[in-house]
């Protein structure tokens, strides 16, 4: 069963043995609050949690009952995609913006596509082939294109070898802001 924050400072005053009356002279919060915060009659707030956590010497997390950060590694597990491609996903959830590394290897520009949403990539390494429109762009490593989907676009490899994207999509139309350079300040 889970303790409440009140249960958990009763714990440490009682592990420490120190009365309600010391406890108020260390951290200068009134025995009547001290009592109330034990008893779960008062909400903890950031300001009386401060002082017991610093008397008890406990973190904050250890003193409310933070649940435990989990792993934060994402399991990158690559997946196929179409037309021969590897897509390698870098969010853990789907949710409103996606992260994607891409391993591009057709040299064929397929039929553009159009849907929802906006895409941001960066070129890893290799040389992407752009159709976005009426025109065609070659993007070498280091560049970036951001577009919305709804104009009809397709990519591939420009020259037949392995090319590598980091795609960034947002199925709503979340843009992703960049600057390449800080700004000229003459």
């Amino acid at each position: 069963m889970a303790t409440t924050v009140g249960q958990r400072l009763a714990a440490l005053r009682a592990e420490h043995d120190l009365t309600l009356a010391t406890l108020s002279e260390m951290t200068g919060i009134s025995k009547s609050t001290l009592s109330r915060l034990e008893t779960d009659q008062r909400k903890p707030t950031l300001e009386l949690l401060l002082p017991l956590s610093r008397t008890y010497q406990v973190s904050l997390d250890d003193l409310v009952g933070a649940p435990e950060v989990g792993d934060p590694r994402v399991a990158m597990k690559p997946r196929q995609l179409d037309h021969g491609r590897v897509g390698i996903p870098l969010t853990r959830s789907i949710g409103p913006l996606q992260a994607w590394k891409m391993i591009i290897t057709d040299s064929e520009l397929h039929e553009p596509r159009v849907h929802e949403g906006y895409e941001w990539f960066y070129v890893l390494s290799g040389r992407i082939r752009m159709r976005l429109g009426d025109k065609e762009i070659v993007l070498r490593a280091g560049e970036v294109a951001e577009f919305d989907c709804r104009q009809p676009h397709s990519f591939s490899s420009s020259d037949g070898r392995p090319a590598e994207i980091i795609s960034l999509f947002g199925k709503q139309g979340e843009r992703i802001h960049t600057r390449a350079a800080p700004p000229n300040r003459s």
